[in-house]
């Protein structure tokens, strides 16, 4: 599906039917990403909106800058096309920070928050400097500068070596995305805000979802935000690395599902 928000055009998916659940892909992916989740969640109770990030998947990929800011404002106006007023919020890696977000800026719209692989702190310097060599370099060479920067650190090793299939389908949802969204992306993450010391802040019920072999986001990032953020649960998925929801689904929807019925209950 798709809709004009914000001067272009959206993708997303809407599946099921109860209460809702927004989940915000990483970063160079797109919604295909939880093809899991909207297998298995709608089935459980729950309606599940998956959209593409402006710049990402079939979503249209103008030209920047993208930030954080309208990231969360698109996602805004695509819950008022849809006439949800509040929803659950999981977000993976940039996703992550596209929550952080929301959650300061539009609290009133979160029931709950997810936050899957991903971390509270903003780039140091030598990492805003990798960034913007990479925007540089996607949008001189193409989308293969950031498989070759991301393709050893999205999975665990095991699944590297043991799922082929499946690593392959993702490398290609990176090298056929917009160059303009992936550099849009990369300054928009570059510029993020550091949310460590706001995390005492945020009072919605939240869980904080690591996974045991995350080389992008290490399981300490999951434990910090745990930590931080008041009455926050920490589930680990084990044999996963950064892209956990698909190589443990099955440990992922089990954590994921036990936190939505707690907010039902």
């Amino acid at each position: 599906m798709n809709a004009i928000i914000n001067g272009i055009s959206l993708a997303y998916d809407d599946v099921g039917s109860g209460p809702v659940l927004l989940l915000i892909h990483g970063f160079p992916l797109c919604r295909k990403m939880w093809r899991p989740q909207l297998n298995a969640l709608p089935g459980a109770g729950f309606r599940v909106v998956a959209p593409d990030l402006r710049g990402f998947g079939d979503s249209d990929a103008p030209d920047g800058p993208y930030s954080m800011d309208l990231f969360a404002d698109d996602l805004v106006a695509l819950l008022d096309h849809l006439d949800i007023p509040r929803a659950v919020v999981g977000g993976m890696s940039m996703g992550g920070y596209v929550l952080f977000n929301l959650l300061e800026r539009y609290p009133e719209r979160i029931s709950g928050a997810c936050f899957i692989t991903t971390r509270a702190h903003a780039d140091d310097a030598e990492g805003k400097e990798q960034r913007l060599k990479l925007a540089q370099g996607v949008m001189k060479f193409g989308p293969d500068v950031i498989v070759e920067s991301f393709e050893q650190v999205l999975f665990a090793r095991e699944s590297l070596l043991e799922r082929p299939k499946l690593v392959g389908e993702v490398y290609g949802w990176m090298t056929g995305t917009d160059s303009r969204g992936l550099a849009g992306g990369l300054l928009a993450m570059r510029e993020r805000k550091d949310y460590t010391e706001l995390l005492g802040s945020f009072h919605c019920p939240a869980l904080a979802m690591g996974a045991e072999d995350d080389r992008a986001a290490p399981l300490e990032r999951a434990w910090e935000i745990a930590a931080g953020i008041p009455g926050c649960r920490l589930g680990v998925i084990p044999h996963a690395g950064h892209m956990a929801n698909l190589e443990n689904p099955g440990a992922f929807n089990d954590c994921l599902l036990e936190f939505l019925r707690s907010l039902q209950s």
